[in-house]
């Protein structure tokens, strides 16, 4: 039976029938890699099977079961980040939100991207290219530690030609938490536009939109969210719809589409929602199977998966504790699933790592451990036990 949807969830779900019932494989390996891709539910492969069967008969796939499929993505999208569905756009992948905001915001010659050094490619490059337009991408030097320096994003939000703070809810290379608060203070304050990359958060850390308001906030669904390769969105805070400019157009972003019997009619007035940034046709196989995954993350509560996973990690916070620190992630308020080592040789821990069934990365010359709702603490103590004995030189069995 599945679990009853609830974003708010506080009850501890029995992740040993998780496993066994949505992720089987584990018994074979321990996957510590959804910070680069998360596997696929079991209810999520057979949803994906089944459209695909039907999809090889499309008489079987009427326009308003696949239309239902998209708006359906658009409710738990809203649930997951408590905002209303009328400001979600569904989008292919993270990188779709980013230039959206890059281009779409009313950005002027002189005007300052805020960026912090370190941060992944796609929240970088989009901004660099507005250097054509006379805009500047400036990237601020990080802490010793190489997270995000808070103090002087701060300092220079209060340069008036700093428009955009760009940053990411979790740092890929060290699992850096944002204070999605402090920056959502700060940047109203200021009058900057907050654009977050949010793929490496949304699934493991709790989001409320309503309580903390961005104004563009884009995340893929390939890792954290369990969801295929295609699937993704934007959300798009009300106030500023009107003031964003597509930079790019689908045929169902107007009204004129909405009648497919008078598609000729041309309306080109742009729909009064977060549709309007949407580029047709979406991929529905990959949207009816991100509906699956938040269905089952939302059951389970994502407060309730960040807790289980913070308590699962001790043993390796335990572990660098014991060796002198060799964890480049923050603990306390600033600390995600995202555990990232910087042993005295990576490269060989993280052979020893992959030679005894672990999957994990190599990322910015540190080893990234990403665990998820369906890891357990015996895991993470196999692995201290692969790391003790990688690093005396003793071959991990």
């Amino acid at each position: 039976m599945p679990l009853p949807e609830s974003a708010g969830a506080l009850h501890l779900y029995d992740v040993e029938e998780l496993r066994s019932r949505e992720f089987p494989w584990t018994s074979e390996t321990i996957y510590l890699n959804n910070a680069s891709t998360g596997p696929l539910p079991e209810r999520t492969v057979h949803v994906l099977d089944d459209l695909n069967r039907r999809r090889a008969t499309p008489m079987r796939l009427p326009d308003d079961d696949l239309m239902g499929i998209l708006s359906e993505s658009r409710r738990l999208l809203a649930s997951l980040v408590n905002a209303s569905p009328e400001e979600i756009a569904l989008a292919p992948n993270t990188s779709y939100g980013i230039n959206l905001a890059a281009t779409g915001l009313p950005l002027e010659r002189g005007d300052i991207i805020l960026v912090s050094d370190k941060e992944f490619p796609a929240n970088v490059y989009p901004w660099m290219l507005l250097r054509e337009r006379g805009i500047q991408c400036e990237l601020v030097p990080t802490t010793r530690e190489g997270w995000p320096d808070a103090g002087r994003l701060l300092d220079r939000l209060e340069d008036p030609r700093v428009r955009v703070l760009a940053l990411s809810l979790v740092q890929f290379g060290s699992g850096y938490l944002a204070d999605l608060a402090q920056w959502s203070s700060a940047t109203r304050d200021s009058g900057t536009f907050l654009v977050v990359d949010a793929i490496q958060g949304l699934g493991h850390v709790p989001v409320d939109l309503a309580a903390t308001p961005v104004d563009i906030l884009s995340a893929g669904g390939q890792k954290w969210l369990l969801s295929p390769w295609g699937s993704g969105f934007v959300y798009v805070r009300e106030a500023l719809r009107d003031m964003l400019r597509p930079p790019a157009t689908g045929w169902m972003a107007y009204e004129g589409s909405q009648d497919f019997t008078r598609l000729t009619a041309y309306d080109d007035r742009l729909l009064p929602d977060a549709r309007r940034f949407e580029l047709a046709s979406l991929p529905f196989q990959d949207f009816v199977g991100m509906n699956a995954s938040l269905s089952l993350l939302l059951a389970l509560g994502i407060q309730a998966i960040r807790d289980h996973v913070q308590e699962i990690l001790e043993p390796l916070r335990q572990w660098s504790a014991r060796r002198g620190g060799s964890m480049v992630s923050p603990a306390g308020a600033h600390a995600s699933s995202i555990q990232c080592l910087a042993p005295p040789d990576p490269v060989g821990v993280h052979r020893a790592l992959t030679a005894a069934g672990v999957v994990s990365s190599l990322r910015e010359g540190g080893i990234r451990l990403s665990p998820h709702c369906y890891n357990t603490v015996s895991e993470m103590e196999r692995v201290v036990e692969i790391l003790d004995r990688s690093e005396s030189g003793v071959e991990a069995r």
